[in-house]
């Protein structure tokens, strides 16, 4: 038979309630409330009393009684839309949530992350969070050219930031100011980042040039491919010999377009990729052909990783601080949750870093 004091030592500690700390401090549970939080109705030296048992008894506010009393729940939430299968090769999304979460840990904030099969999924998951006030309020990533999203946490009331543009650059939007009122945007200046990947291989000499982009339907996809055409003409290119396709950023999906790109009849001298996975799976492709990289094809990743710095040859790549990027995002959604107004914020604009892979034609 276990002993009473086994029994005991087994027993999960309890975690420590107002009621404990009014027994400690000699005062009513009602006195505790006000005093934990920061209401009229007990003296300053009652208040440093109570606060200084609740520390001793190691007591924290209860997330949901927050929410009941309409403070806050400590946590911010953070939804992905995309193919579940194509998150654990691409470094990018890791990064970014680095990033986040150092800010948000720093400020005793929790990260709520889920993974939803579509932008239906993702909606519905707000409307659940906001009924149930499980966050304070969301980081809304991959930006979609026609968004439902930013409408509807602004109709919720739910504080929400934006990673990235909502709509793609043109004349009647600027890229800084593609955003919605009542929510605000962090973004990237994709189009003078797309500038500097051409001026880099224009000025190597490349004049048929691929592009193979991200998910379709993506505000920065679609940011890319219309700045890619809009440099492309200032520099006097054949459109027929720029063109861009659309993939899920897998490593599979990279590979297949690469193929079919160096299928064509005139195939380009210089592939841009999207991200770093597919580039490494471009270079892949290159080499089960026999096609040297860069004397016969230049390749350029979007985004800078170990992959592209391991992979021989290493890989010409757009860097950035994507981690930065993400403290960026982090910042702003406490500030617009302190009281801030919405705002639009730009990130640094990545550089290029040439290496063995891109070359003259």
């Amino acid at each position: 038979m276990t002993s009473s004091g086994e029994a005991a030592r087994r027993k999960p500690a309890r975690r420590p309630t107002i009621k404990d700390i009014a027994r400690r401090a000699g005062v009513s549970e009602s006195a505790v409330s006000f005093a934990l939080n920061d209401r009229p109705g007990v003296s300053q030296d009652t208040r440093a009393r109570v606060r200084q048992v609740a520390q001793e008894l190691g007591w924290q506010a209860n997330s949901a009684a927050r929410a009941l009393s309409g403070d806050r729940a400590g946590c911010a939430g953070l939804v992905l839309a995309r193919p579940a299968r194509t998150l654990g090769v691409e470094s990018f999304f890791l990064q970014l949530v680095s990033g986040i979460q150092e800010v948000l840990s720093a400020q005793r904030t929790a990260l709520l992350f889920q993974v939803v099969a579509d932008l239906d999924a993702e909606c519905a998951l707000y409307r659940r969070w906001w009924a149930e006030r499980r966050v304070d309020g969301v980081l809304v990533v991959d930006p979609r050219t026609q968004d439902p999203r930013p409408r509807l946490l602004a109709s919720l009331g739910l504080p929400a930031v934006v990673v990235g543009g909502l709509a793609a650059p043109g004349p009647a939007v600027p890229e800084a100011a593609a955003g919605h009122p009542q929510v605000s945007t962090v973004w990237a200046d994709d189009s003078k980042a797309m500038a500097r990947v051409l001026d880099h291989l224009h000025g190597l000499g490349h004049r048929r040039i691929a592009h193979v982009a991200g998910l379709p339907g993506l505000a920065h996809t679609e940011r890319r491919i219309r700045s890619l055409r809009a440099e492309a003409a200032l520099r006097g290119l054949d459109e027929d010999h720029v063109r861009s396709v659309t993939t899920d950023y897998s490593d599979a999906e990279g590979a297949e377009a690469t193929r079919r790109i160096l299928d064509a009849a005139e195939p380009p001298t210089a592939i841009i990729y999207d991200n770093d996975v597919m580039a490494v799976a471009g270079a892949s492709v290159a080499a089960e052909r026999k096609i040297p990289v860069p004397d016969a094809l230049s390749i350029v990743a979007w985004d800078d990783s170990a992959l592209c710095r391991v992979t021989h040859p290493r890989l010409t790549a757009l860097v950035r601080d994507t981690p930065g990027f993400g403290r960026l995002a982090a910042r702003e959604l406490l500030a617009v949750l302190d009281g801030g107004p919405p705002r639009t914020v730009q990130g640094e604009l990545p550089h290029l870093e040439a290496r063995e892979s891109t070359g003259t034609p």
